[in-house]
């Protein structure tokens, strides 16, 4: 096995949208003929979430085209969207236009960000607001990036069919940040899964296993806003520790192994999933009632074919820490970049592998051009599929592997066997019912200040 690496995003910046803009006159394309942007040449955006990965994504999109200009911000926070916009303002004074009135902060933020004019919206806000502000998008008739997971609960999984159905219906494009799918060794590598090479699949394995993940603490948000936060805002705050915004980490991180496993196994999702898992140090110490979520799972999931596929995250320190996938044939095994073929005797045969500059090096783009890493690549893919008006909606896998996270999920909070037509049909929807900073927040602290961490045998899926 081996762990996948993401290139940096910042060193390319500066040479990718070089590398775009050859690639834009190689296809013989004029920015005016090819952008749907009401006769303009710039391709505008809009960024709706501005912390850590909103940051990166909207750079990724600068460095994929130099046709890109933000015109709008937005996030919960008035910091973040603040500090989104003064970063953005100095880093590339010559690709944002960011008058005050278009850096826009609120629950209700993303409105006024698509309301703005983008050509493309930019989803990066908590998952559990990717549904609504998905929704929002499309049918205000926007092309959209949105980072995974796509939802955190069953509720939320309806609502993307329901979407998508209408980004095609209206030749919305839509890119999802499951970024190995633009990378370049595992395009070979799946290619080669594909083409029969480790022979019929058996048995796949995903790991996202790491030390943990930040906190982000009441007492810090109290002094930001220079007042207690209501439970709302301290929810939305520490997004990560709780359900109903992260969908545990198996949703938040270990989503990209659960899409690659999904994706050679041909595209198809789990008709079912058993699993344990449990909180074990995660809220221990000075971390006490911090949050809800889980330190470890491992679901066994089952495909229609009856092929398997084993899966564990887990954000435990001086642990194990693996973050790859592995695919089992009846002739060899893959990781998805190299393949090992193998004699009747069980000796390896045969080791095809990518050369390791072109995996870290990303796809060759038009003119052989080639983007820095998947992470921008797939910015150049959305705006190619907007310049080429060619159908392109990755929401549709993107839909299926986030709700393969989720029902593992439900898998190890309930410690049942469940179906996925079943958890489909009969899942709740996390999301609050009335989204205001002074409205009830969905889960409470109980009278010990801890949150309630669901527990197998007890909690129920639906």
């Amino acid at each position: 096995m081996r762990t996948s690496q993401q290139p940096s995003r910042r060193e390319f910046l500066k040479t990718s949208g070089a590398l775009a803009a050859g690639a834009a006159l190689a296809g013989g394309l004029s920015l005016s003929r090819s952008v749907q942007a009401a006769g303009s040449d710039a391709i505008k955006v809009a960024l709706i979430g501005c912390g850590g990965r909103g940051s990166g994504a909207v750079r990724d999109c600068l460095g994929a085209d130099p046709a890109v200009k933000v015109i709008a911000v937005a996030d919960s926070f008035e910091n973040r969207a603040q500090g989104a916009a003064k970063g953005l303002r100095k880093e590339f004074p010559d690709r944002v236009d960011l008058p005050d009135d278009r850096v826009f902060a609120g629950l209700d933020a993303y409105e006024k960000a698509i309301a703005a004019g983008p050509d493309i919206v930019i989803l990066t806000a908590p998952p559990g607001f990717r549904p609504l502000h998905y929704t929002a998008a499309i049918k205000a008739g926007k092309h959209v990036f949105m980072e995974k997971p796509c939802c955190v609960d069953a509720g939320g999984y309806r609502s993307l069919v329901e979407t998508n159905k209408l980004a095609d219906e209206t030749g919305r494009k839509v890119v999802v940040g499951l970024q190995r799918r633009h990378d370049a060794g595992y395009l070979r590598g799946i290619e080669e899964i594909h083409s029969g090479k480790i022979g019929k699949i058996l048995f796949l394995r995903a790991y996202w296993n790491g030390g943990g993940i930040w906190i982000r603490r009441r007492r810090d948000l109290a002094r930001q806003l220079g007042r207690e936060p209501t439970e709302m805002e301290y929810q939305v705050h520490n997004w990560y520790h709780f359900c109903w915004l992260s969908g545990d980490n198996i949703c938040e991180q270990h989503v990209h192994n659960l899409d690659v496993c999904n994706w050679a196994n041909g595209d198809q999702h789990p008709v079912e999933a058993n699993g344990m898992g449990g909180c074990s140090v995660r809220y221990a110490g000075e971390n006490k009632g911090v949050g809800q979520i889980f330190d470890h799972h491992f679901i066994e999931f089952t495909y229609a074919d009856g092929s398997k596929m084993f899966s564990q995250c887990r954000h435990i320190p001086n642990t194990w820490s693996p973050v790859t996938e592995a695919v089992h044939g009846t002739l060899g095994t893959s990781d998805a970049h190299s393949v090992k073929l193998y004699t009747t005797d069980g000796k390896v045969a045969e080791v095809k592998k990518e050369p390791r500059a072109k995996r870290a090096g990303g796809r060759k783009a038009a003119g052989g051009a080639r983007s820095p890493n998947a992470m921008v690549q797939e910015h150049m893919d959305l705006i190619a599929a907007i310049r080429n008006n060619e159908k392109h909606n990755e929401g549709h896998y993107g839909a299926t592997s986030s709700f393969t996270a989720v029902l593992g999920r439900m898998a190890t909070y309930s410690g049942q066997l469940l179906r996925w037509d079943d958890a489909v049909a009969k899942g709740a929807g996390e999301f609050p019912a009335r989204l205001a900073w002074d409205a009830e927040a969905p889960v409470k602290q109980d009278k010990d200040g801890n949150y309630p961490i669901p527990t197998p045998g007890v909690w129920r899926a639906y």
